[in-house]
């Protein structure tokens, strides 16, 4: 499955559609996989001076989200449905890379699955997955 859109067409959509995305990045979006990078700031930042987990999960949503619209086009009503993540270890306060993945997409949801890393570092930090219920779309021909 190839992408329809370009990482920009997805992040002018992304900002234009959800002002809480304001300064997210499309950094790659490629058969069944987009990348995002979130910049992170102290507003994000938790007791104990690490990222909060509100924040990794919504660059896991945004993610998704991104992948999602790069292989669909503008499916604005797309909505999540089901999302569990799970934090591997305490993140830096830097900005975080997600990268999402499709692991099947069917005609009325969409099923991915996300890892987040801070910049400049192997491991992730959480992995996520989620699922995104699909508006009614016409039968391919």
């Amino acid at each position: 499955m190839k992408p329809v859109l370009s990482p920009a067409e997805v992040e002018r959509l992304l900002h234009d559609g959800l002002p809480s995305a304001a300064g997210l990045r499309v950094l790659e979006l490629e058969a069944g996989r987009a990348t995002i990078r979130m910049p992170v700031d102290a507003s994000m930042v938790r007791p104990g001076g690490t990222l909060s987990g509100p924040m990794m999960f919504a660059a896991a949503d945004s993610a998704m989200y991104a992948v999602i619209l790069g292989h669909l086009g503008p499916e604005l009503l797309a909505v999540t449905t089901d999302t569990t993540i799970h934090f591997l270890r305490r993140p830096p306060l830097r900005d975080v890379d997600a990268e999402a993945r499709i692991l099947k997409l069917g005609r009325r949801l969409v099923i991915c699955q996300v890892e987040i890393r801070t910049v400049d570092e192997a491991e992730p930090v959480a992995v996520a997955t989620g699922t995104y219920s699909l508006p009614p779309r016409p039968a391919p021909v």
